[in-house]
């Protein structure tokens, strides 16, 4: 296979590393993708059947680039245009970040609950033109709540829609619904994403809120995978073929070019998983090539996998590091459980009930997304996984089940 020249350009100068990354979280059509296309200049619905259906099914990825213009008074000054709408004056580089889009359909709750893991912070969309809470408002408030994420914004969306008088009964729903919440103390911000109304008090709100936060960089480097690619076009000569693509996080530490790595728990090889070992081709953000990754937004490396193991994000999920200094690979999880009350995102309120023996829930470790059935139960319980996980002990993990036709969050537990 190739070891594609293009993939190892030169880095280009003045390149903006991402900070941190920062999710848009909501309901299904409160405009979350509008949203990300106003901030990032990207429309992250990209897979057909995305298109297809009008809303979003993977997770979406851009980064933004936070300007200033010199001469124009704050908040006006903040736009992410190179030249200033006003006067057309040059606008300053303030902070670069990676935006996370993540879908908000019900059924698509395990991608939310994967995203959450590479999350800094989140812009929570609540639209202005519907009732709050919608069901997936409160499943990705409980998301966040459980991830532990404190910086939040709030966006009142589609304030075009509905006048003042429905604008101003809409956000005391919304101040009500978040009290006693991870999100109660955070701003609410009125928006028009489609025309643009108040992006600029939007973007001055993320750069006093949105803190990164501290990383190891001298540590060595875990990767949490979140997509994968076969970038090759059909009938590609096979010795003009580029090896897969992964794209995720750093959580912590530094990956540079031609680092050899390694992929837990792998893939899976006559019915048992094996790790894989490969070597670093190139380092993206964005459309910027570098020498080295760094913590703080997303990443796009290129290997030597074959591309038929990391097309259609079939190796998502898996922890990349230096060969032999990733976590255990475990098959079995001991868990210290914890239960929230009430499941959200039903119509009526229903209590959750304690984890039982031969219970199966949905579990979701850094990217990862597994099913385990519990075999001893208790406040700390232990779980046989289908899929195992490259994890720490005192790492989080959420917990979902089957209620009324699909999995819905009922807590989390800490890895024993």
């Amino acid at each position: 296979m190739k070891e594609a020249k293009k993939q190892q350009g030169k880095p280009e100068k003045e390149v903006y590393v991402p900070e941190l990354n920062l999710g848009i979280v909501g309901h299904v059509d409160h405009g979350k993708t509008t949203l990300t296309q106003m901030l990032t200049g990207k429309f992250t619905d990209e897979h057909s059947e995305e298109l297809k259906r009008g809303i979003s099914i993977r997770l979406g990825y851009a980064d933004m680039d936070i300007r200033k213009c010199p001469k124009c008074k704050e908040p006006l000054c903040y736009t992410t245009l190179k030249k200033c709408i006003n006067d057309a004056q040059d606008t300053v580089h303030q902070r670069m970040i990676s935006i996370v889009d993540l879908p908000g359909h019900e059924t698509l709750m395990a991608t939310v609950l994967s995203g959450a893991s590479l999350l800094d912070g989140a812009i929570l969309v609540i639209a202005a033109n519907e009732e709050c809470p919608q069901p997936q408002t409160t499943e990705h408030l409980s998301v966040l709540n459980i991830a532990g994420i404190k910086n939040i914004i709030i966006v009142q969306n589609k304030v075009d829609l509905v006048d003042e008088k429905q604008a101003l009964e809409n956000y005391n729903k919304i101040k009500e619904f978040v009290k006693g919440s991870i999100a109660e103390d955070a701003p609410i911000i009125p928006v028009s994403a489609q025309h643009r109304a108040n992006i600029d008090v939007l973007l001055s709100a993320i750069l006093d809120i949105m803190v990164a936060p501290k990383r190891d960089e001298k540590c060595d480097p875990k990767m949490y995978v979140a997509r994968s690619f076969d970038v090759n076009k059909p009938s590609t000569e096979p010795k003009n073929l580029v090896g897969g693509i992964i794209g995720g996080t750093l959580v912590e530490g530094r990956l540079k070019v031609n680092d050899e790595i390694e992929l837990r728990p792998g893939i899976k090889v006559d019915g048992k998983w094996r790790s894989v070992t490969t070597k670093v081709m190139s380092i993206a953000q964005g459309s910027h090539l570098l020498k080295e990754g760094t913590p703080g937004g997303l990443l796009a490396v290129g290997t030597l996998l074959d591309p038929y193991i990391s097309k259609s994000d079939s190796i998502a999920g898996n922890v990349v590091g230096h060969v032999g200094k990733l976590p255990e690979v475990r098959h079995e999880l001991k868990l210290e459980v914890h239960l929230i009350e009430r499941v959200v995102g039903l119509s009526k309120d229903e209590q959750v009930k304690r984890v039982q023996e031969n219970d199966v829930l949905m579990m979701n470790v850094g990217t990862a997304k597994t099913v385990g059935v519990c075999n001893s139960a208790g406040n700390v319980a232990s779980f046989k996984l289908k899929i195992p996980v490259c994890a720490d002990a005192g790492d989080k993990v959420a917990l979902s089940k089957q209620i009324q036709g699909r999995w819905r969050l009922i807590g989390y537990g800490i890895i024993k």
